[in-house]
């Protein structure tokens, strides 16, 4: 059984066993009875490197064993093995050649925080969103047949990602077709079911063997022959079954359901994967893991251990904090709360991220008017639909990258009837770690296009509150997006207070010299760097606040009265917000030296959120340097 660690160990480890293990051929030369000694290296060495960066914690503990059996059984990676999400691949990249390189983990040009293809031949399939593994897996077992290969393809899903349709798509499609792949259910006390213990072990490897299976196909042959005989046994099997394992749905489905076992306990492991390693058509393995296991404070604290970041050394002088004010997701779970207790209608709704999304206080406030639906963010949206049909005020709480998910039924439910539904985009735009699978880079360019829509873009606290109310308001659907982080420490009014729709606002007016050239229009939380260059070039700096509809009137006016329209956001630069001021000026033939800064036309790679913002020319050194260049280019 794994060891309980009770600290996280900040001087490197001794793995003897798991020196020898690096990469999967490796770890296949060991003997069975060594592989429990090297799960509690493998514990301890993943305890050591996460404390060195930070990083996703609880779920890679809970797949320790799982992790080990899964690469020992089957032959990666020749066979494929697809896991979902990627909260639960550390241990993964660990006995995949990358040990060495998991000091680099979700830093600049390191590791990144999930798999991905151009990263390790054992990386089948890239994620950062959930749900997806069992589609991939099953494209895996179709290509297989089609070439004639006799590879496997694995799908591992678990740390909620059962929740959302498209897993159960992909489970009733793949019975369809017949397809020769096993998924592992890692249910994380997430729970399906919880694990029955010794009896349960015991019936999965029955169950699991080949014995059984074909005593099973043998059964149907005789029995099938004599009239109602089958039928009448197949009843018996599946009541006892459905007694002994709670398989009965994936049965239905057309799957082998073989579980739940206890996924720490690894001869049980081992034994079962071997036996199912084989067998023929849809296969499933329920498997019972503790989120956080071996590590004391994270079993206590699965949510709060769900991502730690890293140990500072002990000796290390605490570096001066940096003034900001509060979270803007916390800005938005004050708002919820506020407007909820001011209109009855209002009901918050989430795909799984309360906390992430700040929806804790309002969940304990207003039980009846909380709605977390689970990973379904298709769900949600039409959700949402249905309740503004019938004059409730839904506001989704919902990551930019998230909504991607939903865009069809943001379209077809709600803007084409023209729904009243609040859109709250949290972690739009660069997020730092996660790199570009959790980015919210594509938002304002998705919804601007929209008929209908109101788009708007905060730049500091007091707007954020502002616009939500202005959404909340609005007669139709409207969307309100946000950074990831802290912003600069705004006063907030408490008042509910709307903005104008449609109306920016200058903030500094440029007086002389370039200043008269140059109008710099800010679309969100650029707005503090945009205003430390228009205090060096002398350039009018605007808070154009809304994308859609867009201040026309201003534009025109900033037009009119400067030779340099200068766009800012942190979106992508194609189709952007930038595109609408140009769009707006070509049909009002208003010809003007035009520069767009955002982001560029590829995915921005993981790094801190400063160095990405760098990169992109979003910071104030950034947009000087570009603004000077675009200025020299200008006729004098």
């Amino acid at each position: 059984m794994p060891t309980t660690f009770h600290e996280i160990p900040r001087e490197r480890p001794s793995t003897p066993l798991l020196d020898r293990a690096d990469t999967p051929v490796g770890l296949r030369r060991l003997a069975e009875t060594e592989l429990e000694t090297l799960a509690n290296e493998l514990r301890q060495y993943l305890l050591y490197s996460v404390g060195q960066t930070g990083g996703h914690f609880g779920a890679g503990l809970g797949v320790i064993e799982l992790t080990i059996a899964l690469h020992y059984i089957f032959d990666t990676p020749d066979d494929r093995l697809v896991w979902d999400v990627g909260h639960q691949a550390y241990p993964h990249k660990i006995l995949t050649g990358r040990r060495e390189r998991m000091g680099s983990l979700r830093q600049k040009d390191g590791l990144a925080a999930f798999p991905r293809r151009s990263e390790s031949e054992y990386d089948t399939f890239g994620v950062g969103h959930s749900s997806t593994s069992i589609s991939a897996a099953l494209g895996m077992a179709i290509a297989a047949k089609l070439q004639g290969s006799k590879r496997k393809a694995v799908a591992v899903i678990g740390d909620g990602a059962l929740t959302a349709g498209m897993a159960f798509e992909a489970l009733n499609h793949a019975s369809d077709v017949k397809a020769n792949m096993l998924v592992v259910l890692n249910d994380n006390d997430m729970s399906i079911s919880k694990n029955v213990g010794g009896l349960s072990n015991y019936l999965a490897k029955i169950i699991s063997s080949r014995t059984y299976s074909s005593m099973r196909e043998g059964s149907k042959k005789i029995l099938s022959r004599l009239p109602g005989a089958w039928e009448i046994a197949r009843k018996v099997e599946e009541h006892a079954k459905g007694m002994l394992v709670p398989g009965t749905l994936f049965e239905e489905l057309g799957w082998n359901y073989v579980g739940p076992i206890d996924g720490h306990d690894l001869p049980t492991l081992l034994a079962t994967l071997r036996n199912m390693r084989d067998l023929e058509g849809p296969q499933f393995l329920h498997v019972v893991t503790k989120k956080g296991k071996g590590f004391a404070p994270a079993e206590a604290d699965p949510i709060g251990y769900h991502a730690i970041t890293k140990l500072e050394p002990i000796n290390a002088p605490a570096e001066p904090k940096k003034a900001s004010g509060p979270k803007y997701s916390s800005v938005f779970g004050q708002w919820l709360c506020d407007m909820a207790e001011q209109d009855p209608r209002l009901v918050g709704i989430t795909p799984a991220m309360k906390e992430g999304s700040d929806l804790v206080a309002f969940s304990e406030r207003f039980p009846e008017r909380y709605f977390d639906v689970a990973i379904a963010e298709q769900h949600a949206v039409t959700l949402a639909a249905g309740m503004a049909c019938d004059g409730v005020k839904p506001v989704v709480a919902i990551y930019s990258t998230f909504l991607q998910r939903a865009y069809d039924q943001l379209i077809h439910d709600v803007a084409v009837q023209h729904l009243d539904v609040l859109f709250a985009i949290d972690r739009a735009g660069l997020v730092g770690e996660d790199g570009p699978t959790h980015a919210g880079s594509f938002d304002i360019s998705y919804l601007r296009c929209i008929p209908g829509m109101l788009v708007m873009t905060p730049s500091d606290e007091n707007e954020l509150r502002r616009m939500l109310t202005t959404g909340h308001l609005f007669d139709g659907p409207a969307a309100v997006r946000y950074p990831r982080g802290s912003g600069p420490n705004a006063p907030i009014d408490p008042v509910l207070e709307p903005l104008v729709i449609g109306k920016g606002l200058v903030r500094r007016q440029g007086q002389n010299g370039n200043g008269r050239r140059t109008a710099l229009l800010v679309f969100g939380v650029q707005l503090a760097e945009a205003l430390k260059v228009g205090e060096t070039l002398d350039a009018t700096v605007v808070d154009m606040r809304f994308v859609k509809p867009l201040d026309e009137a201003l534009v025109r006016e900033l037009a009119a009265s400067h030779e340099l329209l200068v766009t800012i956001e942190e979106n992508a630069i194609m189709g952007g917000a930038g595109s609408a001021v140009s769009e707006f000026l070509a049909a009002e033939n208003l010809l003007r030296p035009m520069l767009h800064l955002g982001l560029p036309d590829s995915y921005v790679e993981h790094a801190k959120p400063a160095q990405m913002l760098a990169e992109c020319g979003l910071d104030q050194a950034g947009i000087e340097a570009a603004v000077r260049q675009r200025l020299a280019q200008l006729p004098t």
